[in-house]
């Protein structure tokens, strides 16, 4: 992350607790972000979309529920992340904005990078390379891959709303594509 980016972002949470949450944490959300990017990567995986209904925007269910149908086995094994698999996690991009009615939202891009022994080929569509680390020795080895998912959470902070977070993008490039 530049330097830029880095602060940009420190402001943009100084803001949110001044004047939406005074209580907020990027660590805490970090740990939340975690936790739901793990348990919605598992139910995609499963399949198990209309489970996700209070955890992912309409919108994105959608979309989801169109691709999801179309992923062969190995690629939609390969969303599934343990909470204990998930390797680096950055915050990516941090929007404060107000719509048309006046309506307060926050919304917070993580960045998760995770190990999965999913059975995807060396290559992958696109032609870019997947990165795999072996564990093990020569009779005993286990391939995993590294792999990368974005996920956007917002969370309208309008007095009376719930304090819940929603995820409003889900990005598992290479393979939810």
């Amino acid at each position: 992350t530049s330097p830029f980016a880095w602060l940009r972002t420190r402001f943009y949470y100084l803001l949110i607790r001044l004047y939406f949450d005074q209580e907020f944490s990027i660590e805490e959300f970090t740990r939340g972000a975690k936790q739901a990017f793990s348990v919605v990567s598992k139910l995609l995986s499963q399949r198990k979309l209309e489970l996700l209904d209070e955890l992912v925007s309409a919108e994105v269910l959608q979309v989801l529920k169109e691709k999801i149908s179309l992923l062969p086995d190995s690629h939609r094994d390969a969303l599934a992340a343990d909470i204990d698999s998930i390797m680096c996690t950055t915050e990516g991009d941090v929007r404060i904005y107000y719509d048309d009615d006046g309506i307060k939202f926050v919304s917070i891009l993580m960045c998760f990078w995770y190990l999965n022994g999913a059975n995807l080929p060396d290559e992958v569509p696109g032609e870019t390379k997947v990165f795999q680390i072996v564990f093990g020795d020569e009779s005993s080895k286990e391939k995993k891959h590294l792999l990368t998912a974005n996920y956007e959470f917002q969370r309208e902070f309008t007095e009376g709303a719930k304090p819940d977070w929603t995820i409003t993008r889900i990005e598992h490039p290479r393979l939810l594509e």
